[in-house]
């Protein structure tokens, strides 16, 4: 036996989509109902666990059995659940390097290998998408519903197969039918493997997410509870102060502000600061309220209280190449990648308050409780008693990166030396010297927020979008600034353009194309983009059409912000956006598997969280972040970090 492809229907009173996985399968009432697996992708067997059939020696064997490699769709699932189900039923079979679950280096994602070639997430989708014969079961949803979850009959905790004999033959059929889209993920695929250096980066993935990362519960809980006290108060007065029923209702507040002479379209966060600013100090007042109220900083709490298993760790929070566009890792339950940042200068003082439950003092010192809480979020997450957190990232990796590409020497010369890439900026823009905090040193802002909002073709409104306006910038200043930004960096515009022309000519021509060290070629209906890595980009059904301007862009199929399979359009920059923040990527995962001895815990864009014994020098990280990988030699790239007892930004 080489390899297993199977797929499990599973029961559990625990909700994963809340929960995740791991939690799900750590249920004292979880249990494998359903063991669908095809050996050597031969005939599909399913194995009735739920009916007492026995799943053969041969197969549990295999499953601890590092030869054999193992396949399944989304196989994180299936794997933690085997391992729970195999520590309780099969003891003497279970094996793992150290850990609580099974060794995630014997098992591949057909997922992944989808994603990796562009196609959506879902088993249903990517079969659609590559028109299978055989597709996923409709049914399956309403299956799942009545056997998997807890039982809607009150008499009964579970509904089995007695209870529903016809449904429970269509769900054996829905576990067979699933096992075989898989196969033919795998062998659709087949000519478009995966290299090994991403299945390396998947299995330290999953080391990542099994060893997860401990939360502080006692913060946890005590902020939920302060959340609550804070909502109730703040809901009181602004009662109070509207008379409205419901002054969380958007609808109810903006008829308010309509009934005082005030027209609103929305009330989001941003145009509700804003509109502070102009109202009267009592509309201002309720506003403000408003704002305080909609801070989202128990969904974070309640979301980690929801995930943490049995031991006070959280897991499964990365979803491997969630963005398919550039293989990006994508947050999953508390989403690490979207976390408030902190900028409180007493953030211990603020926390210690809060995991003693001092709500009165904390109202007395801060004038915002929801405010408090949401800046607090990150320090939830802590390290293990005598150990403590190593937080390293890359300097203006995303710069670098971009120079890099684009031979823009100059921003190179600024980074080798050691140089502010903003004060440089703004100098090359506005031909004076500019240093921070000294001569000209108010052009500073205005070259950092040229440089977040422009290097991907961005205008006007990518300014206004990265805050410009709020950051003191004039509205008339935005369009020379953005010239003066492309007149000082004139070879990454040039760069657009040529990778604008590069993917044309390969879709036109089907001829390949190269720009520097990125290479195009069209394969079976598919645009290849060859990564220094070696890692390939892959963009779906690429056409030529003419857009809203009336002049060209490259279309493709993928799934859009909506998360529907739709023809995405795309330009020069736009692809020089995903190649670039492509390449940080392959950066972080080349860092991770340098540091693949040390205990990762998370990571977040272009960031490491490690959980180290106290004498580990905060320098051995920084100096693996910044060590180039020898298939992008020449960038210039270099590790910043700090240590914290708790999580936070620096």
């Amino acid at each position: 036996m080489q390899t297993l492809s199977i797929d499990l229907e599973t029961r559990s009173s625990v909700d994963i989509g809340k929960c995740g996985v791991y939690k799900y399968a750590e249920s004292d009432d979880f249990d494998i109902l359903l063991f669908g697996v095809s050996a050597d992708h031969g005939p599909v067997t399913v194995y009735d666990l739920a009916s007492g059939e026995s799943v053969p020696e041969e197969i549990l064997t295999a499953l601890t059995d590092q030869s054999v490699e193992k396949w399944a769709y989304n196989s994180s699932f299936e794997r933690i659940c085997l391992s729970e189900w195999l520590k309780r039923k099969n003891p003497r079979l279970f094996r793992s390097r150290g850990g609580k679950y099974l060794d995630p280096g014997a098992w591949k994602c057909s997922m992944v290998l989808g994603a990796y070639n562009g196609l959506p997430f879902g088993l249903e989708k990517i079969g659609a998408v590559l028109g299978f014969e055989e597709q996923k079961l409709k049914e399956g949803r309403d299956l799942i519903r009545y056997f998997c979850v807890p039982s809607r009959v009150i008499s009964r905790d579970w509904n089995l197969p007695e209870h529903a004999p016809e449904k429970w033959e269509l769900f054996k059929k829905y576990n067979e039918r699933d096992v075989r889209v898989e196969l033919q993920i795998q062998k659709r695929l087949s000519k478009y493997p995966a290299p090994d250096s991403v299945w390396e980066e998947y299995h330290i993935d999953q080391e990542i997410n099994d060893r997860g990362i401990r939360i502080d519960r006692q913060l946890v809980t005590q902020a939920i509870r302060m959340d609550e006290t804070a909502r109730a108060e703040l809901t009181k007065e602004l009662k109070a102060l509207t008379g409205l029923g419901n002054p969380n209702s958007v609808a109810q507040l903006k008829q308010y502000l309509i009934e005082h002479g005030i027209e609103v379209d929305t009330l989001g966060k941003k145009e509700a600061a804003e509109m502070i600013k102009t109202v009267p100090e009592d509309i201002g007042k309720v506003l403000s309220l408003r704002l305080q109220i909609a801070k989202s900083s128990v969904k974070k709490y309640q979301a980690m209280e929801n995930c943490v298993c049995e031991d006070g760790r959280c897991r499964g929070l990365f979803q491997f190449y969630g963005a398919s566009r550039t293989g990006r890792w994508a947050g999953r339950l508390i989403q690490l990648q979207n976390l408030p940042q902190n900028h409180l200068p007493d953030l211990e003082q603020a926390r210690e308050l809060v995991r003693q439950g001092d709500y009165e003092m904390l109202k007395l010192l801060y004038p915002s409780v929801p405010a408090v809480l949401s800046e607090l979020i990150r320090t939830a997450f802590i390290p293990e008693d005598g150990m403590k957190f190593i937080v390293s990232d890359y300097s203006a990796v995303e710069a670098r990166a971009l120079s890099f590409l684009a031979g823009e020497q100059w921003r190179m010369d600024v980074f080798h030396n050691g140089r502010d890439i903003y004060c440089e900026s703004a100098s090359r823009m506005f031909h004076v010297p500019v240093e921070k905090n000294g001569v000209n040193g108010r052009l500073r802002q205005r070259g950092k927020v040229a440089e977040l909002a422009l290097g991907y073709g961005g205008s006007v409104g990518a300014l206004k979008a990265m805050g410009a306006v709020e950051m003191g910038v004039p509205e008339e200043e935005l369009k020379p600034l953005v010239d003066a930004w492309r007149q000082a960096n004139p070879k990454i515009v040039e760069y657009w353009w040529k990778i604008d022309d590069a993917v044309k000519t390969a879709i036109r021509q089907q001829v390949p194309q190269q720009v520097g060290n990125i290479i195009f070629k069209m394969r079976s209906g598919v645009l290849f983009i060859f990564l220094p890595s070696g890692r390939k980009l892959a963009y779906i059904k690429p056409r030529i059409e003419e857009n809203q301007f009336g002049g060209e862009s490259v279309t493709y199929m993928g799934t859009d912000a909506q998360k529907h399979w739709n023809r995405i359009e795309s330009y020069g920059p736009k692809i020089v956006e995903n190649i670039v923040q492509a390449v940080c990527r392959d950066l972080l995962a080349d860092t991770m598997k340098n540091l693949r001895q040390y205990r990762i815990v998370g990571h977040v864009h272009d960031e490491v969280i490690i959980e180290a014994p106290e004498d580990t020098p905060t320098g051995t990280i920084t100096d693996i972040m910044g060590h180039t990988p020898e298939w992008i030699r020449g960038l210039e790239l270099r590790g910043d970090g700090f240590e914290a007892p708790f999580y936070r930004k620096d």
